[in-house]
């Protein structure tokens, strides 16, 4: 494992003076400190919602090499130590009446219909369309990680995500916030729970 650097070190000092997280299960508790860490944002601690499910479920996904499939390249930027893909690049249009991102989803759930990590953190049109997806029967995800951002649909669609069947495997939030780095940032902290269990 890599070593922590000192300043990363200082901050979780910091964040453990300022917030308790001793609520959180083992392994859920990593994924909203690191969520937390990566945006200076304590309301992650009582907005983040993770099913009982998620932690296995994603880091069992991660140490068997399943497809990790992200949504904006921001998110793939922001967690460099795991593989993903991003189908964007393939959509140069919107088709009528949808998004490139939704698109895209759509694209990866073809090639990739059972057993994925989906991170989700740019696009609620993302989040959307693979919950409806998953309704059809088109596509059984590992995990999703839902962490949308925006005025328009972010809180709806993480709010279906967790009144939903994969509820038990998703870590989202409620409301507005949430973006690439928190997704990217709760991938990281699957990832370090795979390394430290010696499976990745």
């Amino acid at each position: 494992m890599t070593a922590t650097h000192p300043l990363e070190a200082e901050s979780y000092r910091v964040l453990a003076e300022r917030v308790d997280l001793s609520a959180w299960p083992a392994g859920q508790r990593e994924v909203v400190a690191r969520m937390i860490h990566a945006t200076a944002d304590l309301d992650f601690a009582t907005s983040a919602r993770i099913g009982p499910e998620a932690v296995t479920r994603a880091t069992n996904a991660l140490s068997q090499g399943a497809p990790v499939i992200v949504d904006a390249a921001m998110v793939a930027a922001g967690a460099p130590q795991v593989s993903t893909t991003c189908l964007l690049s393939e959509v140069p249009e919107a088709p009528a009446g949808s998004t490139r991102s939704a698109a895209a989803v759509i694209l990866a759930a073809r090639r990739h219909p059972e057993g994925a990590l989906w991170a989700i953190g740019n696009a609620p049109t993302a989040l959307a369309q693979l919950l409806a997806l998953h309704d059809r029967g088109e596509v059984d995800p590992a995990a999703v990680i839902g962490l949308p951002v925006g005025f328009v649909g972010a809180a709806d669609s993480k709010a279906l995500l967790w009144a939903g069947p994969l509820a038990a495997r998703a870590i989202t939030n409620v409301g507005e916030r949430g973006g690439s780095a928190v997704a990217a940032a709760a991938l990281n902290a699957l990832h370090r729970l795979c390394q430290g269990e010696d499976r990745c």
